[in-house]
């Protein structure tokens, strides 16, 4: 049976992408954990692993732009519609409570589903790289270190410097409302 597991990252963050990532693995791999209990080293060393034995591996973006305009319940259920569309499978499973055709939502999946567990690295690694890349156009905002979510310095940086094109209006404006930094 052909289990594609399916997890995203992101969704919280006050700027850049959310990324999904579709895993079917071909064996297991030892290791696996959500992205979220891995250190740095752990994601990028599983991510090469994944990358190397898994049987398909797909990654879907949403842009900041795409969630400004649409809003976030659109991208979350838009992002694994898009992967879905591009992979063959018996069963899909997602990370969460979605109601999607064609799969079955799990909560904490990525604590419990080995393919899921996969998509959740690859997409984890995929948005920090791309976050990393926007960082060098934005230094302000230390996008290298905090890639995009709420931290303290990077709700000082928008208030010095304002907002960008990469940033999430409805996610920036309520940040600066409710924050005390």
């Amino acid at each position: 049976m052909r289990i594609c597991g399916l997890d995203e990252v992101g969704r919280g963050s006050l700027a850049g992408p959310l990324v999904a990532a579709a895993i079917i693995l071909r064996a297991s791999i030892s290791n696996l954990k959500d992205s979220k209990k891995l250190n740095l080293k752990q994601r990028n060393k599983l991510y090469k692993k994944i990358l190397k034995n898994a049987e398909v591996v797909e990654v879907e973006i949403i842009s900041a732009r795409q969630i400004n305009n649409r809003g976030m319940g659109w991208a979350n259920k838009q992002v694994f519609k898009n992967l879905i569309k591009r992979i063959e499978a018996d069963k899909y499973i997602i990370d969460g409570n979605l109601k999607i055709k064609k799969t079955i939502s799990i909560v904490k999946a990525d604590t419990k589903i080995p393919e899921v567990m996969a998509a959740s690295i690859v997409a984890k690694v995929t948005r920090d790289m791309l976050m990393k890349e926007l960082h060098k156009k934005y230094p302000s905002y230390g996008w290298r270190t905090n890639v995009g979510y709420g931290t303290g310095y990077h709700v000082r940086a928008i208030r010095e410097y304002g907002s960008v094109h990469y940033h999430r209006s409805v996610f920036v404006t309520t940040a600066i409302k409710n924050s005390k930094f």
